[in-house]
C-alpha cells in the first residue's frame, strides 16, 4: 500500500511498518527534509493511530535538520533520509550519505562554540549507530515516539 506525501511516498510494508524516503542535495532542502518527517509523523498518528507526542515531533524534526545538514556539509552529492515506524513504537531515522568517512564525535564540552550536533542526536535518541556502506555511509537513530505514561522523557537516560 502507498500513500501519496506531496512528491514523497509513504509505504506500507510489511505487517504494520510504515516508511517514508526523500533524496536531498541542496542546502535549502534541510527545511524540506523537516516538513517530510513532520508530514510522516502526523499520518503516522492520524492515519494510522499511532500516538506522537509534540515532542517527539519537535525532537525527530531536531535529529533530521542535525543528520541532513551534516551530510550535506561533509559529502558531495545528495543524501537519502528514510524514517520508518514499526510496532515498537519508535521512529528510525536513518540517512545515507556517500562519505565513507564517519562523523568525529566530540565529547560534550560547554566552552565549545558550535559542532554540538551529533552531541544533541546522540542525547535524544534511543540508539545512534553508524554503519559503512558500498558506498559511503549510513546513519542511524531511534526516538521512541511517545513519552512514558509517566511523563517522562524517553531516550537516552544519563
Amino acid at each position: 500500500m502507498e500513500q501519496t506525501m506531496g512528491d514523497e511516498r509513504m509505504r506500507l510494508l510489511r505487517g504494520n511498518v510504515f516508511a517514508v524516503s526523500g533524496a536531498f542535495e541542496g542546502s535549502e532542502d534541510i527545511g524540506g527534509a523537516r516538513a517530510l518527517a513532520r508530514g510522516f509523523l502526523t499520518d503516522v498518528q492520524a492515519v494510522y493511530g499511532l500516538p506522537v507526542s509534540g515532542r517527539v515531533m519537535g525532537t525527530v524534526q531536531l535529529v533530521v535538520s542535525e543528520l541532513v545538514t551534516n551530510a550535506r556539509k561533509y559529502a558531495p552529492g545528495p543524501c537519502l533520509l528514510t524514517l520508518e515506524v514499526n510496532g515498537g513504537g519508535a521512529v528510525e531515522v536513518s540517512v545515507w550519505d556517500s562519505n565513507p568517512t564517519p562523523p568525529a564525535v566530540l565529547a560534550p564540552d560547554p566552552t565549545r562554540i558550535g559542532q554540538h550536533g551529533l552531541e544533541i542526536v546522540m542525547a535524544v535518541s534511543r540508539s545512534f549507530a553508524v554503519h559503512r556502506e558500498p558506498v559511503g555511509k549510513r546513519i542511524t537513530t531511534v526516538i521512541t515516539l511517545a513519552d512514558d505514561p509517566g511523563g517522562d522523557v524517553t531516550g537516552r537516560q544519563a
